[in-house]
């Protein structure tokens, strides 16, 4: 099966020598996706609700890049560095996935590369033959 590496035009892309997301066959993994703004500075400063929001426009962005939507999103996984932030993080999960409802898993985590990243967030998906 062939190999399909999606970027995004970040610096940390070669510098870690990494892809925003991996699709081989029907399958599609996105990376940890932090909340960059389109000047590549953290967007949002403080603010968790609109950090996720930002990483799951990313995250669609890189899926309809690699030929996806979010309705082929199977499973999502929300690592913040404060857990007690679940709630906002949740609430922009809902506004994104709430008739999809995909399996999510939220972990806390002791920090970020970026320290006013406040979230990350990965996502996988399986197209589906329609």
């Amino acid at each position: 099966m062939k190999r399909q590496n999606i970027t995004y035009g970040q610096p940390l892309e070669k510098q870690i020598g990494f892809s925003r997301a991996v699709r081989i066959g029907n399958i599609i993994a996105v990376t940890g996706t932090a909340p960059i703004a389109k000047n590549g500075i953290a967007a949002f400063p403080g603010d968790v609700y609109n950090q996720s929001k930002r990483c799951f426009e990313i995250i669609k962005d890189v899926l309809e890049k690699a030929g996806a939507t979010l309705d082929d999103v199977i499973r999502t996984r929300i690592f913040l560095k404060d857990i007690s932030t679940w709630k906002e993080a949740a609430k922009a999960h809902g506004k994104m996935f709430s008739k999809i409802q995909p399996a999510c898993t939220f972990v806390g985590v002791s920090g970020f590369i970026n320290p006013e990243w406040l979230v990350e967030i990965e996502a996988d998906a399986v197209l589906r033959k329609k």
